[in-house]
């Protein structure tokens, strides 16, 4: 059986037919869902989370750096890319710490 670690509240909650969940609203508000959740897989356990909203301020700061670096077109949103997945890995790995 897993750990909860530092979980502080539970509830079991019914998975349909088509491997649906539906998000209690008490959880839901506290971590202020928006349209769309990251979901990832731990040694025992799936993980649902809010987006980060620290995308955004990499987002901006990895455009001004592409572009000062002179990319523009095909080849800037290609860099974009590279660089975005860098640094999503990077979060991800300081959020499992």
């Amino acid at each position: 059986m897993s750990s909860l670690g530092n979980a502080i509240e539970r509830k079991i909650i019914n998975v349909t037919g088509k491997r649906q969940v539906t998000i209690p609203l008490k959880f839901y508000e506290k971590l202020r869902f928006g349209k769309e959740v990251e979901c990832f897989l731990t040694d025992d356990a799936i993980v649902i989370r809010p987006l980060s909203t620290s995308d955004d301020n990499f987002t901006m700061e990895i455009l001004k750096d592409l572009v000062a670096q002179g990319y523009s077109g095909d080849v800037l949103i290609e860099k974009f890319a590279e660089q975005r997945s860098k640094i999503k890995k990077a979060i991800d790995v300081l959020n499992m710490k």
